[in-house]
């Protein structure tokens, strides 16, 4: 590990713990600074309401820490929209943001709409299945964006069970994502969850970076933001355990392969080709090819498009 690296861990790491509640208005009160929560949601009926709920309960209604909540529904064909309502939501369907750009599919399709429909100084990113949700997730990645003004871009990290077994999750984060990590951008190399949906940052930086539209996005926005402001405006904050729907191991493939395109992006942009991936499934007559295109579009920072230059203006 570069000892830059090693220096970070010890500056740029910190547990929710470090700083509580109160402190935290202290510092929303002096920077008069504004908070959105985002959560991305395509078919979480079952998880949605609870992580709202508990969110405007604790960092709305107990602190007002929180200053809007906003699910954005990317086509669910359960009751998603209207479970995340009654919870206490703003919900926003993502063909309705910026119809002029028709929509695609893909987690950061969303996320980077969300920027036009939300109106925080920072905005916090929090994924839509997770189970046993702790308000600690919003206020601890928030924390340092409040408390410490050179701070741009903050990521949770927790623990990760899978089965009953202690940090085996992240398949796709320890086979895939960290070995790029620190081969090619090795500074990098710290963040204990570097493809978590859990983050949150300033909305200078995150209208300033693409978006790409797929599972990517993570680490997209990480090595953008790395050589856009540095890693001493990077941090993490440690908020314990992290429990949600876990995908298949095709699943998984598939997004391995997005997320290794993305870097391959940034490691050689020029040289575009239009990725797939084949994987195979057993039916009647023996093993099935199946391919899949590979995400690989991305969209433009937000503060090049003319809507959002409006709205800001206004």
């Amino acid at each position: 590990m570069l000892k830059e690296v090693e220096n970070w861990l010890s500056t740029r790491s910190w547990s929710v713990t470090d700083r509580p509640l109160h402190r935290l208005m202290a510092a929303k009160r002096l920077t008069g600074s504004t908070v959105s929560v985002v959560l991305p949601a395509l078919n979480e009926e079952e998880t949605v309401g609870e992580i709202v709920a508990i969110i405007r309960h604790d960092l709305m209604q107990q602190v007002p820490l929180v200053d809007e909540i906003v699910v954005v529904d990317s086509g669910s064909t359960d009751r998603t929209s209207a479970v995340a309502a009654a919870a206490g939501a703003r919900v926003v369907h993502r063909d309705d943001i910026l119809p002029r750009i028709p929509a695609v599919p893909g987690k950061g399709e969303v996320l980077w709409r969300s920027l036009l429909v939300t109106s925080g100084d920072i905005v916090c990113f929090i994924d839509a299945d997770l189970k046993e949700f702790s308000s600690d997730f919003v206020s601890g990645i928030v924390g340092p964006l409040l408390t410490d003004p050179g701070v741009d871009l903050v990521k949770a990290m927790y623990d990760r069970p899978l089965g009953g077994a202690t940090g085996q999750g992240g398949r796709v984060t320890e086979l895939m994502a960290r070995p790029l990590l620190n081969m090619h951008w090795p500074q990098l190399a710290g963040f204990v969850q570097p493809l978590g949906g859990e983050y949150a940052a300033r909305r200078s930086l995150l209208e300033q970076l693409p978006f790409p539209v797929g599972y990517g996005v993570e680490l997209g926005m990480l090595v953008d933001a790395l050589h856009l402001v540095g890693l001493d405006a990077l941090a993490q904050v440690d908020v314990g355990v992290r429990k949600h729907r876990h995908q298949d191991g095709q699943a998984l493939g598939r997004m391995a392969a997005a997320i290794y395109r993305t870097a391959q992006l940034r490691l050689a942009r020029g040289h575009l080709i239009r990725p797939a991936l084949t994987q195979f499934e057993r039916g009647r007559d023996g093993f099935q090819p199946r391919t899949y295109s590979v995400d690989t579009e991305e969209r433009p920072p937000m503060a090049d498009i003319s809507e959002y230059q409006r709205r800001r203006a206004a």
